[in-house]
């Protein structure tokens, strides 16, 4: 059987280090925001040169785009399998599918509150294209959900006159105000209520009527 090329020590130390240019990096941002943070902090913060630095990212815009981009693959990573949208055919399996991708989101979300405090507070506020980049993120979210809301339309267990896209937005905008409740008040307890709100919103609001 086939296991792949080994990676070396050496990779494995560059790997490393990569991820921990990362995470000192975020750390910074989240403390003294982004524009406020220098290279100078980050490699000082690490103990290295700013050669070292320089070595793995262009710059700290770099490290920005990173930190998005491996986002939206947890995020997708979390949506696949059972959770995926064409994955139920009723709307109890529907509703159980349901409390499982709230809770992966909420492990992702609140495993690292710096995601969400960026993404949905700063990130916006850093240039015109990383602006795009995050509008790009929620339209691709809105077309996720939208995905699963026709799925259930065609099965007909969510309703046939179902505007499917505005539903699929004004689901994600309780999801984020969820997430954004969360930085002020994470007890699990809080978040859990919020939860549950949200998921009666749209069982009553969405499910098909007999």
């Amino acid at each position: 059987m086939t296991t792949g090329t080994p990676v070396s020590r050496a990779e494995r130390k560059k790997q490393e280090l990569r991820r921990e240019i990362i995470e000192t990096a975020f750390d910074c941002f989240a403390e003294r925001g982004y524009h406020a943070t220098g290279i100078a902090d980050i490699a000082a913060r690490l103990g290295i040169g700013h050669g070292t630095f320089y070595r793995y990212f262009q710059n700290k815009r770099d490290i920005v785009d990173h930190v998005i981009t491996d986002l939206v693959r947890t995020v997708v990573a979390a949506l696949a399998a059972d959770n995926a949208p064409d994955a139920v055919s009723s709307l109890a399996e529907y509703r159980t599918q349901t409390a499982r991708i709230g809770d992966a989101l909420a492990g992702i979300f609140g495993g690292d509150p710096r995601l969400a405090r960026f993404l949905l507070l700063e990130a916006a506020g850093i240039d015109a294209e990383m602006r795009e980049r995050v509008l790009d993120f929620y339209d691709g979210a809105a077309q996720l959900t939208a995905a699963y809301l026709s799925h259930g339309v065609e099965l007909g267990y969510l309703r046939a006159d179902l505007d499917v896209e505005g539903s699929a937005r004004a689901i994600n905008g309780m999801i984020l105000a969820a997430v954004l409740a969360s930085l002020r008040d994470p007890a699990p307890e809080s978040q859990a209520r919020l939860s549950a709100a949200i998921r009666r919103v749209m069982y009553d609001g969405i499910a098909a009527r007999d």
